[in-house]
């Protein structure tokens, strides 16, 4: 797979879902003509009728923006004194249930909930750390953040320190700081002394300077890093991602991969991601609704192109041939079309 990833000249010129306005580049959109008390009440028809209608709930909440469904939710509350997010866990199950309750929730508050269980219990489920920390902006981080301390009563910062550590750790709280540099001005030469120093700290010397990798990967700007990446392959004639894949490896190689990936293309990341957990046998539908839901409404369109280019195969067709039902119907929506 990694294959695809080198080429770089295409990656470098790709759309970055960083410099994205919301809405721009996305399948679920703000619906004209919006009306508050039209949508509570087909809601509440949905929910309260005999027999949830299932393709009310889809239809409503795929096909709304984000503030507006917060609009809906509160007025739900007002009207009902019901909370929609819990009616909608009520009257549906599994895989369904998720999807419309993540499609109800501000994304960052899905963000807070997806990193609390990923760090809550036993054991850290670090794909997710690293799926939601390498791909977000800074602005997403801090709203993120603020959804998690009000979720949990405790910072972001204070919960990871107690899960992570070593050179994992350390990059992970960098990322969780949301202090990545956001300047759009690229300076060749700083490009070259940062592809020149991360040379000399893997590929140039005998073991591995990690935390140079941290400081540059984790730190520096899209703009510049996509420039820097390029500088790398001049130097040393191999991409940055086949030198850290041979450098370093566990935990740390995963999310420095996935920044380097997110840098390069966002949507191709999470192209990469929708067809990983639809390959082979069995679905891993948790994976397959966070990515659907996080992006339907910010690059799914640059998601789908990167898809068909890379899997030859659209993202519609893969969704309808390996889910089914409502659970199916309601990928298909945020998907939005066939390519």
């Amino acid at each position: 797979m990694s294959d695809l990833w080198d080429d770089l000249e295409n990656f470098a010129r790709a759309p970055s879902s960083f410099t994205a306005a919301p809405g721009e580049r996305g399948t679920i959109k703000a619906k004209a003509n919006f009306n508050v008390s039209e949508d509570v009440a087909a809601l509440r028809k949905a929910i309260e009728g005999i027999g949830t209608t299932e393709k009310t709930l889809i239809d409503i909440l795929t096909h709304r923006s984000s503030s507006q469904k917060q609009a809906i939710s509160k007025a739900y509350e007002e009207t009902t004194k019901r909370i929609l997010v819990n009616d909608l866990k009520g009257e549906t199950r599994g895989s369904l249930e998720d999807l419309l309750v993540e499609l109800a929730r501000p994304p960052a508050v899905n963000d807070a909930k997806w990193l609390n269980k990923a760090i809550k219990g036993a054991g850290t489920d670090t794909k997710i750390l690293i799926e939601i920390l390498a791909s977000r902006t800074n602005k997403q981080i801090k709203e993120l953040s603020a959804a998690y301390a009000e979720e949990t009563k405790k910072t972001l910062m204070q919960k990871l320190k107690t899960e992570v550590s070593g050179d994992f750790g350390k990059a992970i709280l960098l990322l969780a700081e949301g202090a990545r540099d956001e300047s759009t001005n690229v300076n060749a030469d700083k490009a070259k002394e940062d592809a020149k120093a991360l040379y000399q700290a893997g590929e140039k010397r005998l073991g591995t300077d990690e935390s140079k990798f941290i400081e540059i990967l984790c730190k520096r700007s899209i703009p510049h890093l996509r420039q820097t990446i390029l500088e790398y392959k001049n130097i040393s004639g191999k991409t940055l991602q086949k030198s850290i894949e041979k450098e370093i490896s566990g935990d740390l190689e995963e999310l420095l991969v996935a920044i380097v990936k997110c840098v390069m293309s966002t949507p191709a990341y999470f192209a990469e991601k929708l067809y990983n957990s639809m390959k082979g046998a069995g679905t891993d539908e948790k994976t397959l609704t966070r990515v659907m839901v996080s992006r339907g409404e910010l690059d799914m369109l640059d998601i789908r192109a990167e898809f068909k280019k890379l899997y030859k195969n659209s993202l519609y067709k893969e969704i309808s041939s390996d889910v089914s039902g409502s659970y199916g119907d309601g990928l298909k929506m945020i998907c939005g079309g066939e390519d």
